[in-house]
């Protein structure tokens, strides 16, 4: 029969945890509170830490409002986390304790809760968080495995309409040891952004005009039904048609490395970066499985969430976009990232400009 030592079991334990093991209690473990900021930004944190895992503390509060989704004023009664879509990022690192309270004000109308992908047990805690108006409850579970991971609202018998109408988000648990590429090199980057990609589905009246609700109750029957269609009004990143563009375009400098996180929990989803690529690409978002390589365009199944890092090499304007082109240019789902730096002649440059053909033909 083999036998274990104590210290090789905890080396053993280590080794399958990626380091995490802890023989003491988990009181005894350090909590770290996070102040959330709304995507496309992420939270500041480490990309590789050491030591104990941490009990790491989030709120996510339920706030119901009513939008404007398009540049033409379309409405949509909204359901939030923390009054953004897609809701905040939360990072932790593998091993740690994550430890979530879901507030939900008397001021909303629905019952809420939280499923978290990352999770094991319980409905990845919708059962354990379901919150009435002015109710809040707190779960906590362990980050037991790295990757980007989709979390959302699911409510009994109403988890399509209250994730299409805005609550999902993304939750970040990274490898103690941080990023590596297919050959174990290790990855950093300089940037992080959040994009959650929404299908959008909003009734319209017998005159072909999209309607206005004056309450989020008062929107669901019609919303269910244009959802069973299958067919959405918009497809759109961050809310809202424009939503990356313009002033609100995602920023970067030549020779930064950025980590774009892509989530979208109902379709699936085909990401490109016009004029640029996927460096290293975890399609699934699961950092232990080897990234791909230099991907013209990427895959994210419904129901999950990815994510590609990318050195920009060049200035300019890139889209962001969704590569069903129709999603893309006719239904909303692109954005910009605008990079500021120095053009490179060998990397692409204009031979000859535009001029009469030679010869007249």
């Amino acid at each position: 029969m083999q036998v274990f030592r104590p210290t090789l079991l905890v080396a053993v334990l280590a080794a399958v945890m990626g380091g995490t093991a802890f023989a003491g209690s988990i009181d005894q473990l350090q909590r770290v509170k996070v102040d959330l900021v709304a995507p496309p930004m992420v939270h500041a944190h480490e990309q590789k830490v050491s030591g104990d895992p941490r009990i790491v503390e989030f709120k996510l509060v339920v706030e119901e409002k009513k939008i404007v989704i398009d540049n033409e004023g379309t409405t949509m009664q909204a359901m939030t986390f923390n009054g953004s879509m897609p809701g905040p990022t939360l990072v932790v690192h593998e091993g740690d304790y994550v430890e979530v309270t879901l507030a939900n004000p008397k001021t909303n109308s629905m019952p809420h809760n939280v499923d978290f992908h990352s999770a094991t047990g319980a409905l990845g805690g919708a059962k354990l968080t379901n919150v009435n108006p002015g109710e809040q409850a707190t779960l906590r579970f362990k980050a037991d495995r790295a990757g980007t991971f989709v979390y959302h609202c699911a409510p009994e018998g109403m988890v399509p309409w209250h994730v299409l109408s805005g609550m999902h988000g993304t939750i970040m648990v990274l490898p103690r040891e941080g990023l590596k590429d297919a050959n174990g090199k290790e990855l950093k980057y300089d940037r992080a952004y959040t994009i959650g990609e929404f299908d959008l589905y909003i009734p319209k009246d017998e005159n072909g005009k999209y309607k206005d609700y004056s309450a989020l109750i008062e929107s669901y029957g019609d919303t269910v039904k244009a959802m069973r269609t299958l067919t959405p009004s918009h497809v759109v990143f961050n809310g809202k048609v424009g939503a990356l563009t313009g002033d609100k375009a995602l920023k970067a400098k030549v020779g930064e490395t950025v980590l774009i996180i892509h989530s979208q929990a109902n379709r699936d989803t085909r990401p490109h970066l016009i004029g640029g690529h996927g460096d290293w690409v975890w399609d699934n978002g699961k950092f232990h499985n080897p990234p791909l390589r230099d991907m013209e365009t990427w895959f994210i199944p419904g129901g999950a969430a990815g994510a590609a890092l990318y050195t920009f090499k060049q200035p300019g304007v890139y889209a962001y976009v969704n590569h069903n082109l129709i999603e893309a240019f006719e239904l909303g789902a692109a954005g910009h990232f605008v990079v500021e730096g120095e053009w490179n002649h060998d990397l692409m440059t204009q031979v000859q400009a535009p001029q009469p053909i030679a010869d007249g033909k």
